[in-house]
């Protein structure tokens, strides 16, 4: 893993003409800076106090169980919004999953903006609960069908549906080994459910039968 203070280096090319617009009306955007795949954006543990918005890329938020596992709690894709804290401290790892474009929001001081903020950490809530409905279903192809309709509807309900993340990551976000994970894409492409177009390309077949057995 990167070291942060390496990582975060200001990609000149990506900043706009003019200055860009808010996320939330009142806060301050920084210009974006460059994380390469496996770079730590913030640590569990770091001091908190700004929000980050995925210009381009994906990013993964996960936490080291005391075993050494990890678990993946969110994945966050361009144009959303993460790093919401209930205090002052980050309670997870945030790392770029692949080359990944971030632009800080920093909030003025003595400034209430809690009001502009909650649709924006209302929506971070509803993904999680709907993530902790997908851990507590029984079956390894329910959570992996309730995965593939979510990046489509993130990414636009895409028929093709584009895969940041590894294999592996999908399974420390499902609650799955990486073993688990490849058999049930080859059983989903089987049924004739999804294509696999490539290691991180699936084109969505029958999304009716995965949304049911997402329900």
């Amino acid at each position: 893993m990167y070291a942060q203070a390496s990582a975060k280096i200001e990609l000149l090319s990506y900043l706009p003409q003019q200055d860009p617009s808010p996320v939330v009306e009142g806060t301050m955007v920084q210009p974006v800076s460059f994380f390469p795949a496996g770079a730590e954006i913030y640590a569990q543990g770091e001091k908190a106090g700004a929000l980050y918005q995925v210009e381009f890329g994906a990013v993964r938020i996960y936490r080291l169980l005391a075993d050494g596992r990890r678990q993946i709690s969110a994945f966050h894709l361009a144009g959303e919004t993460f790093g919401f804290e209930a205090d002052t401290t980050h309670h997870f790892f945030a790392e770029a999953i692949n080359a990944t474009g971030v632009r800080v929001v920093r909030t003025p001081s003595g400034m209430d903006m809690s009001r502009q903020l909650l649709p924006l950490a209302l929506k971070v809530l509803t993904r999680a609960q709907e993530h902790l409905l997908v851990l507590g279903r029984q079956s390894a192809i329910e959570r992996v069908a309730a995965f593939l309709v979510e990046m489509s509807e993130r990414q636009g309900r895409l028929r093709q549906v584009e895969l940041a993340m590894s294999r592996n990551d999908i399974g420390d976000y499902l609650g799955l080994t990486i073993e688990t994970v490849s058999r049930v894409f080859t059983r989903l492409k089987e049924k004739g459910l999804i294509r696999l177009l490539s290691l991180r390309s699936i084109e969505i077949l029958k999304r009716d039968t995965l949304l049911a057995m997402r329900e």
